[in-house]
């Protein structure tokens, strides 16, 4: 394992840990949510941010909507006492998805080399070419190009 490859595993053990939490999005929001649970009215948090009961329940449409800032979020939950975080939580290990990746890329050039040699009456079997796709996605793994995220 060279240090390129170190360094990407170490990435991976981060995010990878975001799998675990299980986290989902309250329908209200978390801003509202919050703040409920806290027994918290828009008015307070409203004050506690020195802004207006109308800018509050505009930062909790915002955040239904997908357009509040991460910047309102962490100011937002400094006010009601808590810590702002967010993650990407990959469906799967960050492993896995660099795998699904290489084995698509590999069958995608087993399969354009296939149509070349069948056009030239050369075509391989279905074990064949499974071994050929296995060798490809192992190769690029290890190798992992630049294109290597360019699905064409």
């Amino acid at each position: 394992m060279n240090v390129r490859q170190a360094v990407r595993r170490q990435y991976q053990a981060l995010v990878d840990i975001t799998r675990g939490g299980k986290i989902q999005v309250p329908a209200e929001g978390w801003i509202r949510t919050v703040r409920k649970a806290l027994g918290m009215s828009g008015a307070q948090l409203a004050g506690r941010m020195g802004v207006t009961r109308a800018r509050i329940a505009q930062m909790e449409q915002a955040e239904i909507a997908g357009g509040v800032t991460l910047k309102s979020m962490q100011a937002t939950a400094e006010a009601m006492g808590c810590r702002f975080v967010y993650a990407f939580v990959p469906p799967d290990t960050v492993e896995a998805i660099i795998v699904a990746q290489a084995r698509k890329k590999a069958e995608a050039i087993v399969a354009t080399a296939g149509k070349h040699m069948a056009l030239e009456d050369q075509a391989v079997g279905g074990n064949r070419t499974e071994r050929e796709v296995s060798r490809l996605t192992s190769e690029l793994l290890y190798e992992m190009p630049s294109d290597f995220w360019q699905d064409k």
